[in-house]
């Protein structure tokens, strides 16, 4: 066999795998100020699946979140894509996955986009989903707290730094699921502990040793695409998501969900 036709099924497989496997990336966040009841917590992210179709009926999908077993799950926008609307699709693993553990949403710029959010999030809600919109939720264990937020994208017009703002400071450690990683500044700016967010698609084309090639809100070569940011007291996780919008194909950046495990220290 000719080396370029060798070459072109091994580039092949490589993008159908990069394109249609499911990685799962595993995070640990140790701090002091996890509260000794929620030690071992893990959450499941899962971000920008953009109506992406991963198995009959997203089986796929959902057989990767019951395998990490989850404690919460986290849904942090970009759900579906506005360019080809297809709720019932997206919906199609949330039906699968509610019953493993509480699931909570927030918004990305294309449910906003659709002009039929409100839609989305009574769906959402109907299945047993806990959206949030610029709200907070206290989870209690054992006389200790858990805080999470949840940041409405910023296209329906509330800041990032604007909404968070609006959240009283308290001692419980804070989870914020919030969609865009670009206002890393604001995050930082407001003492958030955990920050849980997607959009970048992970650079779209990763580029072995630089990173991601371009990203929404960062432009070409973006700072946040992939993993987890420190600074302070904030880490910052970012998806690379599941799903593609405006550009069709993923290059090295196979999309993943990302479970993640609270440590006390």
């Amino acid at each position: 066999m000719k080396k370029w036709l060798v070459g072109l099924i091994v580039i092949a497989i490589a993008l159908y795998i990069g394109n249609y496997g499911i990685k799962t990336t595993e995070i640990t966040v140790e701090s002091g100020n996890i509260p000794i009841a929620f030690n071992g917590l893990k959450i499941v992210q899962i971000s920008d699946l953009h109506d992406a179709t991963f198995g009959e009926n997203q089986e796929k999908l959902a057989k990767k979140v019951r395998n990490a077993e989850p404690d919460f799950i986290f849904l942090t926008g970009d759900l579906i894509d506005s360019n080809r609307y297809d709720l019932e699709n997206s919906l199609d693993v949330v039906k699968q996955i509610i019953s493993l553990a509480p699931v909570y949403y927030v918004t990305g710029n294309h449910e906003i986009a659709t002009n039929d959010v409100d839609h989305i999030k009574a769906s959402l809600t109907d299945l047993g989903v806990k959206v949030l919109s610029n709200e907070e939720k206290i989870i209690e264990k054992d006389g200790e707290q858990l805080r999470i937020i949840g940041i409405e994208d910023p296209l329906n017009g509330v800041s990032v730094g604007d909404a968070l703002s609006k959240f009283d400071k308290m001692d419980a450690y804070t989870l914020v699921l919030s969609h865009r990683p670009e206002t890393f500044r604001d995050y930082v700016d407001n003492g958030v502990e955990l920050v849980f967010t997607g959009h970048a698609h992970g650079g779209q084309i990763r580029i072995p040793g630089l990173g991601g090639l371009v990203a929404p809100g960062q432009g070409l070569l973006p700072k946040y695409t992939a993993g987890m940011y420190t600074e302070n007291e904030t880490n910052m996780i970012v998806s690379r998501g599941l799903g593609n919008s405006v550009m069709p194909v993923r290059v090295f950046n196979t999309p993943e969900i990302i479970v993640v495990t609270l440590k006390a220290t």
